[in-house]
């Protein structure tokens, strides 16, 4: 993974930290993972190595980042096997071949960081086991109601809530409990048309019936009136693919 060193400021809200506080819990969602020998796994937002010390027991081809220039030296004189990159992970290149992601994010930053991971259908993930807010958590991994990226990311991956994390989990305690949410990657896409992203955005943004007429949704069993948000992944699935049918 060919990476450059970035610095950038490590304080402010923007960059709150809320750190794992048990080993034990970090082997656990580790294992979870079913993490494999040689499997590349980014650590993004490694801090001092919590998640990265069973991951490097698991023999795994750790990359981590981190954005405090002390943290990432002592991830350095910890863990002589590990890339670790100093830098922000909303910056760094993603590799070209396949790989894992297996992390706690900054939570300001989980978002951004999922768009990064799953917009570009190009972009090789294979899982990530991410730990998140709860309610971002059971946002993504719910079926109903929808979201655009929900529906535009489920086709290719397929979300779950793997654990609950209490504040006391972590150090400092975040104000928010915690969840680790796990994506992984469909063996085939429900739809592998790339215009399958702008047809789902485009319902969104106006409204399903700009995308299609009443007769459309009712072939596909859906209510004429029925809102975005009403359809769940697979209905979008569902209407698109007769739409196109029908085009």
């Amino acid at each position: 993974m060919a990476v450059r060193p970035r610095r950038a400021r490590v304080d402010g809200p923007r960059y709150a930290r809320h750190f794992l506080a048990s080993a034990a819990v970090a082997d656990a969602i580790v294992e979870d993972a079913c993490v494999r020998a040689g499997e590349l796994v980014l650590d993004l937002g490694a801090g001092r190595g919590m998640l990265t010390a069973p991951l490097v027991r698991r023999d795994a081809r750790v990359v981590a980042v981190e954005l405090d220039p002390d943290s990432a030296a002592a991830l350095r004189r910890r863990f002589r096997d590990v890339e670790v990159v100093e830098g922000d992970l909303l910056l760094q290149p993603l590799p070209r071949e396949p790989f894992r992601v297996v992390a706690n994010l900054p939570f300001h930053l989980a978002n951004e960081a999922l768009r990064r991971l799953l917009d570009d259908p190009a972009v090789p993930l294979e899982r990530a086991d991410v730990i998140v807010e709860w309610g971002m958590a059971v946002k993504r991994a719910a079926i109903w109601p929808s979201t655009m990226r929900g529906v535009v990311w489920g086709a290719r991956y397929r979300f779950a809530v793997s654990r609950h994390l209490p504040p006391q989990a972590f150090r400092p305690p975040p104000q928010a409990v915690a969840g680790v949410l796990s994506i992984v990657k469909r063996e085939l896409p429900l739809v592998a048309d790339r215009r399958f992203g702008s047809f789902v955005a485009k319902g969104f943004r106006h409204g399903t019936h700009a995308v299609a007429s009443r007769r459309e949704l009712r072939r596909a069993g859906l209510a004429a009136t029925a809102a975005p948000r009403d359809l769940d992944l697979h209905a979008w699935v569902a209407l698109y693919k007769s739409v196109r049918r029908v085009g």
